[in-house]
C-alpha cells in the first residue's frame, strides 16, 4: 500500500509544483471545502473532509478497492466513479485533490482497458463542460453528509471533527456519480473523439498543404496554425512582421486560403 500512497503523493507534488506554501502528503489536521465568514473568519463548509486520523485507513481502502475492481472485472466507468469520487470526498491532501480526482478517472479507465493503449480519452473535457451537473453530483452526497458531522471551528480557521465519521466516507451511494460519469463518457465518445479526429485530419491536410507552399519544420507549421486561429483565418501584422516575415504576400495568401479550406466550416 505504501508504494501506491507514495505514487499519489508524487502526483500531488507534480500538480502543486511550488510547495513552499502547501504541506504535501496526507493531511495532519481537519479539512473542508468552502469559504470563511467575512467578519468572523469562521469556516462555512460546503463539504467537511474525513478526519486526519482516518486518512491512512481510508486511502488504503480506496487503493485496495481499485485493485480488486480492476482485477475482478468491475465495470470500468462504475469503478472509476466510485474510486475518484470516494477520493475527493475523503480529500486526503491539503491541496491538489480535485486535479488528482480527475486524474484518477483517466487512470482507472485506462487501467481497466476501457480505451485502447496510447489513446487519450478526454473525458475531463466533457466533465468541465458540465460543471453545474458536476457540482450537483458532488453535493448530492456532501450536502446531506454535513448534518451527520459534528465539528467546531479551530483558531486557525479550520475545522475539527468531533464524532466518528470514517464510515460515511467508506460507504456511500455512488449511483448518481456513475450516472454522471457515464453521461460524460457518452459525450466524449459521441462528440469529443469525432471532433478530435476531424481536427487531426484537417491538421494533416494543412501540414501537407503548407509544405507545398513553403518548406518549414512541423513545429513552425503548428505556430502558423495557431496565429491563423487567433486571427480568424488571417495572419496578424505581428506574425507577418516577425515570426513569418520570410513569407511573401502571395505565400501568405495561399496559406490563409488553405487554412480556410481545412478548418473553417
Amino acid at each position: 500500500m505504501r508504494s501506491k500512497l507514495a505514487e499519489l503523493e508524487r502526483l500531488q507534488h507534480l500538480v502543486i509544483g511550488d510547495a513552499r506554501f502547501v504541506r504535501l502528503g496526507l493531511r495532519s489536521e481537519g479539512g473542508f471545502v468552502g469559504t470563511h465568514d467575512r467578519r468572523t473568519r469562521e469556516p462555512v463548509p460546503e463539504h467537511v473532509s474525513a478526519r486526519a486520523q482516518d486518512l491512512p485507513d481510508l486511502v488504503a481502502g480506496i487503493i485496495d478497492y481499485a485493485e480488486r475492481a480492476i482485477e475482478g472485472g468491475v465495470d470500468a466507468v462504475t469503478a472509476a466513479a466510485v474510486i475518484a469520487f470516494g477520493f475527493v470526498y475523503v480529500h486526503p491532501f491539503v491541496d491538489g485533490n480535485g486535479r488528482l480526482h480527475r486524474w484518477l478517472i483517466h487512470h482507472l479507465l485506462a487501467a481497466a482497458g476501457y480505451n485502447p493503449p496510447g489513446l487519450v480519452f478526454p473525458v475531463s473535457a466533457a466533465i468541465l463542460r458540465r460543471l453545474d451537473g458536476y457540482r450537483r453530483v458532488l453535493e448530492s452526497y456532501s450536502a446531506p453528509l454535513r448534518s451527520f458531522v459534528d465539528w467546531r471551528a479551530t483558531e486557525n480557521g479550520n475545522v475539527e471533527v468531533l464524532n466518528d465519521t470514517a464510515d460515511y466516507y467508506r460507504y456511500f451511494d455512488a449511483t448518481p456519480h456513475a450516472e454522471f460519469l457515464y453521461e460524460s463518457v457518452a459525450q466524449t465518445v459521441e462528440h469529443d473523439l469525432p471532433d478530435e479526429v476531424r481536427f487531426l485530419e484537417a491538421f494533416d491536410r494543412f501540414v501537407a498543404g503548407v509544405k507545398e507552399v513553403v518548406e518549414m519544420p512541423d513545429r513552425q507549421v503548428e505556430l502558423l496554425r495557431g496565429f491563423l486561429q487567433q486571427g480568424g483565418g488571417r495572419l496578424s501584422k505581428r506574425a507577418r512582421d516577425q515570426e513569418f516575415a520570410a513569407l511573401t504576400d502571395a505565400e501568405a495568401e495561399r496559406v490563409e486560403a488553405l487554412y480556410a479550406r481545412c478548418f473553417e466550416p
